[in-house]
């Protein structure tokens, strides 16, 4: 059966369903808007641990725990386990997911990782070859900015541009059936570089690829953008979501009324200090896990198309010139 559409989408035809979903969040997290939405808010953001990179691990324990104990299902079921985040040979999931023996997928699509692991997770059920996976990803405030910017002892300024990288993780189960979302289809993400070189900038940096993943989708799947709900992207901030509508304007759709983004819905960014917003493989996980599902749960929003974005850089590319592409993954959710 052929489940292909278009140029580069897939339409399922008898589609997964997210079965549960879980977040935890830190300390800044929990005092934000959606703050009384989250399974968990750690009363400080070490969890207890001596290092930022064993906090994120425990974080995803957490979760993942949270969201298979959610389904009602034992660790064992699970039979793959699709998971990343931000940090070199992804060790915040290697160690925080090692304790349930499931099989692991490690992913890498920086920020994106939460769309890639719900892709993935959902062709995986949708094809028989689980009857339950999951995707799990996360970031972690002090971990990533150790990784790619500043300690957090250097005192440096950031600039109005930056981001704040979410502490969080989220978790999620999918299975042929039994929730009340679906996941429809899926439209994976190409890489897009335009040059851009700042990483205090990372809206820019990821706007021309949640625009080419987003043109794509509505292109395969012959849609307009009011045809969702939401469009909602993962953590453009609110300078990447300029660009967005911009360029999307320039090929003949404006998506201004339904658009999205996790990173500006997180954080109050006056209020908390944020700039541009929240970013992280955590900012779209924990988003989608607490408040996008439960609305399309109720049915409050019918048909979403959900763009987790990345940036594409390490530290090394980074210090030695390389520009910064972008990525970004689409995934439509619809209640059942």
């Amino acid at each position: 059966m052929n489940q292909m559409t278009g140029k580069q989408s897939i339409e399922f035809q008898e589609p997964p369903h997210v079965i549960s979903s879980a977040s935890v969040v830190g300390p800044k997290e929990g005092e934000g808007p959606l703050g009384e939405w989250f399974d968990l808010i750690a009363p400080e953001a070490d969890f207890g641990e001596q290092t930022w990179e064993e906090a994120e691990s425990t974080m995803q324990s957490e979760a993942l725990q949270t969201a298979i104990g959610k389904a009602k299902l034992l660790p064992s079921q699970v039979r793959y386990l699709f998971g990343g985040d931000l940090l070199a040979q992804l060790i915040a999931t290697s160690f925080g997911s090692e304790e349930t023996n499931t099989p692991l997928f490690g992913l890498y699509g920086a920020c994106s990782t939460c769309g890639e692991a719900l892709a993935l997770a959902s062709m995986t059920v949708a094809a028989g070859y689980a009857d339950y996976a999951a995707a799990l990803t996360s970031s972690h405030f002090g971990s990533a900015e150790k990784e790619f910017r500043f300690p957090q002892g250097y005192g440096n300024q950031r600039p109005l541009s930056a981001t704040w990288t979410v502490t969080g993780s989220g978790a999620f189960v999918l299975a042929p059936k039994g929730g009340h979302v679906k996941v429809c289809g899926v439209t994976p993400g190409r890489i897009v570089d335009m040059g851009a070189r700042d990483n205090m900038n990372m809206g820019a940096c990821m706007a021309p690829a949640a625009c080419d993943t987003i043109y794509q989708n509505l292109m395969d799947f012959n849609r307009q953008p009011g045809d969702y709900d939401k469009i909602i992207t993962g953590d453009l901030g609110t300078i990447g979501q300029r660009i967005l509508i911009d360029l999307l304007k320039e090929k003949g759709f404006d998506i201004s009324q339904q658009h999205m983004d996790c990173g500006i819905e997180i954080y109050d960014s006056e209020r908390q200090d944020t700039h541009a917003g929240g970013s992280g493989c955590g900012c779209a996980a924990v988003v989608l896990a607490s408040m996008i599902l439960p609305k399309i749960r109720k049915g409050v929003w019918k048909r979403v198309l959900f763009v987790p974005t990345g940036a594409l850089l390490s530290k090394v590319s980074f210090n030695e010139g390389q520009t910064i592409p972008g990525i970004a993954h689409g995934v439509i959710l619809e209640h059942c």
